[in-house]
């Protein structure tokens, strides 16, 4: 050892670190294992098993997004480790101090006798950030500190923390393992003053040399044997653990993730108690053939102690345990007993030794049935004592290739994904079970069947809820360098042999830790690290390692020999298809990114599936990302709202790129998360030439757990609803209908709507593991021909009469006390509308064609649609009246007609060089005795413009007009290019709740397809507004917030409510897109070109008594 020491203390003004050289990465450091649990018995290897799998959806209820997460993060810790009795958690309250920097770190304070009674105290597992100290940093490329790798800062925020252990007496004559879970960054330890590996510098004094415990990769265990650190077993004297803990190492080149950087003791931390000779779970395989092989190879050389010791292993049956066992029988179920034989291994050259067995009929892992075993390993003396105890969860299951396939059990399963980091609002990286289970149960509820591990391998407990939920899984190592690729002129790990050893240990660490999880089908070697030769290595190393699963990496091109699918990422849909058409590509495409989710985002995602549904060689993808990564911040009005980069102070930083998930950070579902299950969901239905086909796109599992319903409407009105009862259908299968033999013939036949859509779901039989009975798979809503074609009826001018008047600066049009609208003459705008005496409309009626910037509106610096639309002055359009002209008066009818031209609404010195329109716009008001308003659109655009957001009208109401019910798709907020997912229907819903309250505002709330809607009071006096004539239904929106607060406000908590409700009806919006969030890309079928449009409008004022409706059935009628 003085040796080794010797090797790394150097003369104190030599400036050696040795957290900034890549090639020394750990010391003392056991070798990555899979996780042990060092139980006592088979029976308490069952037992424990059986309650650690006893979870469900009623777990995922008591996730905790607040405050209250603290306390639940420990109750988490010691829930772990519950039932392992050589297993003790140190995980609890800590002292903590925060030094600037390791060389300020207090001096020796890692001795026993240290007095740390004035420093703070800390939760453990935490980040420091999270609690009070330094601040947390978000960035998505660029390095948070100076970029000169190896090198870190000298300002380098280091956290010393201290605790207590004891050791009880029923450890006595074990080995003693400490086992940190994670720690970011590097990290030093101490156990009673003794280092158990690393070396950490002294401040300014180097009076003595050390040594100490190493440790980087912030995502991965890294565990030491402390037994000769500590005091006796059963002694009353505690023992001290101190750790010392780096922001920045050279590590941190290595993980410049798209997350927030956060550090500290983040994961648990355990004490393990082994005996001097232990069992290990090397590795465990099943096969197809039914035979089981697990343990590790022992050379004949080394195996002197089998003649002292047996190894046994079994495989129990865990599907049986809930279903009528119990806990009191769990050994019941054993299926298989494995017998230690000796082979030969041609790969390593020697003989040696495996425990094999057969198991009959064995039930196989997939997402769809995740059937998992126990397999329990024991090794027991001579005398028969149980000296060691092992066991783990294992499920059978084979990864193959085939032609442009990903084969698992011989099916090419479509991936259903979504990429995943670890978040939690309140705690950044620190997990919680049944925030964990939340989030698993969000994922199958919404049809999601595939997680990659974005961008590092995560908490072991995620990958056992995996297996047991049943989720495919892309595990990823903790490498991501995608900073460098902005300093050509550094050169890059990937071909650096100094760091090829670190770039490999993160991958061994990595395969070594979860290599018996069914859940994982593929490896990847990391993410955004450009590609090289330390790739080509790891692809080597892995392949070597562990044959039965797939590499998977992006870097270089994603065609690189160093990974076995196609994986780019935000290809585009027509380029996914050029490559799965190559004939010269044999591997399958599954994109690791696509559809970035960020804000109103999603769109277009129904065209990527169509193209995967139909596309021989394409398997699907991972969204990015599941969740909005916002932490709780207190704001200025004193409640926690999300932030984001640099809402604390930090610098640099990318802002809200952070924020690019299906769900908001306490896990509410964004409305595009309707879409994401609508187009994953495995239930097909479709409608050609009269028959309706039912496909079952599982590739395991047939409908005989779902319950078939269905539904018809027309034009909005429940018409019948049923039960549908198809047979059996089986995996990859499909049933066919004919329309006019189905249980809803009867009454499409006797209907005379003028639009009836037939709606088919699929609901649970029977409750699972993840959703209730009756929660919904797959609803689909197709478009039944009508019995009767409707053409539109024309308003004639027949209805009652009614008093006008022409004042010298008003138009005044009255019925009574039924209705009165006043017209501004000068501005040809509606200045009030009332109806039964009582305000409605108080603005309006103005041409509008800008929206509040999406996130993706921005995307694409001087090529984004915003810098576009601001170049062109769109965002600051002033509507002049060049005229308004009364053209008819009579007893029932009147007509108005007012031309708008719009101009940049630019100072009087620029005026010059707004010699020309941008818009001109004609209205013309048809105003009938009955109440009729019908407003006729004609809008002629500048035809130099860019693509517009949108094309239609604004008018605002009174505030108290908040009731909305609608006939369109609904009920959760859509757009053109986002939304299949929303049927056809009549909603209602208040204007406060309509509102979509991303982190950062934006465009939001919109409602597609819109035939008619009614704005109303509580009394039910408001108006009715409809598509007329040959126009298309309107895309709607109403709110509170107004298009320029929605711009000005950078944060939802920011809006201000204005005092009336600003409505939107749209001829013609652009879809919302999402590609990816850093180019123009919404398609071009939902962008709106700058040339002419005309459109029609019909307004009528309601009561309470009328019934919206028969309102819209008015204005049709029949061939």
């Amino acid at each position: 050892m003085g040796s080794l020491v010797g090797q790394f203390v150097l003369p104190p003004n030599n400036g050696y670190k040795i957290w900034e050289d890549p090639s020394f990465i750990k010391w003392r450091k056991r070798d990555a294992h899979v996780p042990m649990h060092c139980h006592e018995s088979v029976e308490g290897s069952l037992r424990y098993w059986y309650e650690r799998n006893k979870v469900n959806l009623l777990v995922s209820n008591e996730a905790v997004w607040d405050d209250d997460a603290v306390a639940k993060a420990l109750d988490c810790a010691a829930y772990w480790v519950k039932d392992l009795p050589f297993v003790k958690s140190l995980s609890g309250s800590w002292k903590f101090f925060l030094a600037s920097s390791p060389s300020h770190a207090p001096v020796e304070f890692y001795n026993s006798s240290f007095e740390d009674s004035s420093w703070a105290s800390i939760p453990v597992p935490s980040n420091w950030q999270m609690h009070g100290f330094d601040r947390p940093i978000y960035t998505n490329v660029v390095y948070p500190f100076p970029f000169n790798p190896p090198k870190v800062p000298e300002d380098n925020p280091t956290g010393c923390y201290r605790t207590y252990f004891y050791l009880p007496k029923e450890w006595e004559g074990r080995r003693i393992f400490l086992h940190f879970e994670a720690v970011d960054s590097a990290f030093f330890a101490w156990v009673n003053g003794h280092p158990t590996g690393y070396r950490r510098p002294l401040a300014s004094k180097y009076e003595k040399l050390i040594s100490f415990t190493v440790s980087q990769d912030s995502r991965l265990p890294a565990e030491f044997e402390i037994t000769e650190f500590c005091h006796p077993c059963g002694s009353d004297q505690k023992n001290c653990l101190a750790v010392q803990v780096m922001r920045w190492s050279d590590g941190s080149y290595l993980e410049d993730q798209d997350h927030w950087w956060l550090s500290g003791i983040h994961r648990d931390v355990h004490l393990l108690a082994k005996p001097k000779v232990e069992v290990k779970i090397d590795n465990s395989a099943m096969n197809l053939e039914n035979t089981v092989e697990t343990g590790s190879w022992f050379k004949m050389a080394e195996d002197k102690f089998i003649a002292n010791f047996t190894i046994e292993a079994e495989i129990f049956d865990m599907g049986s345990w809930y279903a009528g066992v119990g806990h009191d029988n769990l050994l019941s179920t054993n299926v298989a007993h494995l017998q230690l034989t000796s082979s030969v291994d041609y790969h390593l050259g020697f003989i040696g030794y495996q425990l094999k067995g057969t198991l009959q009929t064995p039930k196989l892992w997939s997402a769809e049935q995740p059937n998992l075993y126990t397999l329990v390993i024991t090794l027991k003396d001579a005398s028969g004592h149980i000296v060691d105890c092992e066991s783990c969860q294992v499920g059978i299951r084979q990864i193959t290739k085939g032609p442009k396939q990903l084969l698992v059990n011989g099916q090419p399963v479509m991936v259903r994904g979504v990429n995943r980091h670890e978040h939690h609002p309140r705690l950044g990286k620190t997990n919680l079970e049944p925030c964990m289970v939340q989030d698993l149960v969000l994922m199958k509820q919404n049809n999601i069947n595939a997680v990659r591990n974005s961008h590092y391998p995560q908490h072991q407990r995620w990958y056992e809820l995996c297996d047991l939920f049943g989720m495919y899984m892309i595990d990823e190592a903790n490498i991501e360098t995608h900073g460098f690729h902005l300093s050509s002129n550094v050169k890059h790990p990937t071909g650096e042999p100094s760091w090829a050893s670190s770039m490999l240990d993160r991958v061994i660490g990595m395969v070594e830790r979860d290599k018996n999880h069914a859940c994982i089908i593929s490896w990847s070697l990391g993410n955004e690290a450009s590609y090289g030769p330390n790739h080509a290595a790891l692809a080597g190393y892995v392949r070597g390692k562990d044959s039965t699963r797939f590499v998977h990496y992006e870097g270089g091109g994603a065609r690189t020999s160093s990974t076995d699918t196609v994986c780019p990422m935000y290809m585009r849909v027509w380029d996914i298809v050029k490559i799965a058409e190559d004939p010269a590509e044999p591997r399958p495409l599954i994109l690791c990114e696509y559809s970035h989710a960020m804000g109103n985002s999603n769109g277009n995602i129904h065209e990527y599936w169509e193209a995967i549904d139909s596309t021989f060689g394409l398997q699907g993808g991972f969204i990015w990302e599941w969740v909005d990564q916002g932490l709780l911040k207190e704001g200025k009005d004193g409640n926690k709202h999300w932030a984001y980069g640099g809402d604390f102070g930090d610098t640099p930083n990318d802002l809200n790129f952070c924020l690019n998930g299906l769900i908001w950070p306490d896990r509410t579902p964004h409305p595009a998360l309707h879409e994401v299950k609508f187009v994953y969901q495995p239930i097909k239905v479709s409608i050609e030439e009269g028959i309706i086909k039912i496909t079952n796109t599982h590739f395991f599992d047939t409908t005989e757990a779902l319950t078939f319903h269905w539904m018809m409407h027309g034009d909005g009105c429940e018409l019948g609803s049923g039960i549908l009862n198809p047979p059996t259908i089986e995996p990859q299968k499909s049933f066919s209908l004919k329309c006019d033999a189905g249980p809803w013939y009867d009454q499409w036949c006797k209907s005379d709507a003028t639009e009836i859509f037939l709606t088919i779901t699929a609901t649970l039989s029977c409750s699972t593991r993840w959703a209730e009975a009756g929660h919904i798979v797959s609803s689909t809503q197709v478009l039944l021909p009508v019995k009767q074609e409707a053409i539109s009826h024309i308003i004639e001018a027949k209805h009652a009469a009614f008093f006008t008047e022409v004042l010298d600066d008003a138009i005044e049009v009255k019925n009574g006390n039924l209705w009165e609208i006043r017209f501004n003459k000068q501005t040809g705008a509606i200045e009030s509308w009332k109806v039964d005496g009582v305000l409605v409309m108080c603005k309006g009626i103005v041409p509008c064609f800008w929206r509040a910037p999406t996130d993706n509106d921005k995307g694409g610096e001087a090529q984004s649609y915003i810098s576009k639309w601001k170049n062109a002055k769109l965002n600051n359009l002033t509507f002049t009246t060049e005229s308004c002209t009364v053209l008819n008066v009579s007893d029932n009818l009147v007509k108005i007609a007012v031309v708008y031209l719009g101009m940049p609404n630019v100072s009087e010195k620029d005026l010059s060089q707004s010699d020309t329109f941008l818009f001109k716009v004609d209205l013309t008001y048809s105003i009938y005795g009955s109440g009729d308003v019908i407003l006729e659109c004609h809008v002629k655009p500048n035809s130099n413009l860019s693509p517009l957001p949108r094309v239609g009208i604004e008018f605002h109401l009174d505030k108290s007009m908040e009731l909305v019910k609608w006939y369109g798709r609904g009920p959760f907020e859509c757009y053109p290019d986002r939304k299949a997912a929303a049927h056809v229907g009549v909603y209602e819903q208040d204007v406060s709740s309509m509102h979509v309250p991303y982190i950062v505002p934006g465009e939001c709330s919109g409602r597609a397809d819109v035939r008619w809607v009614t704005f109303q009071n509580k009394d039910g006096l408001g108006i009715y507004a409809s598509m007329y004539g040959g126009s298309p239904p309107m895309q709607m929106n109403a709110s509170y917030y107004g298009t320029a607060e929605l711009e000005r406000a950078t944060h939802n908590e920011e809006l201000v409510k204005r005092e009336n409700i600003e409505v939107h009806l749209d001829h013609k919006h652009m879809g919302v897109g999402g590609d990816d969030s850093w180019t123009p890309c919404v398609h071009e079928k939902y962008i709106v070109p700058a040339v002419p449009y005309s459109f029609s409008i019909r307004l009528y004022p309601v009561t309470a008594a009328a019934s919206a409706s028969f309102i819209y059935k008015s204005q049709l009628q029949k061939n």
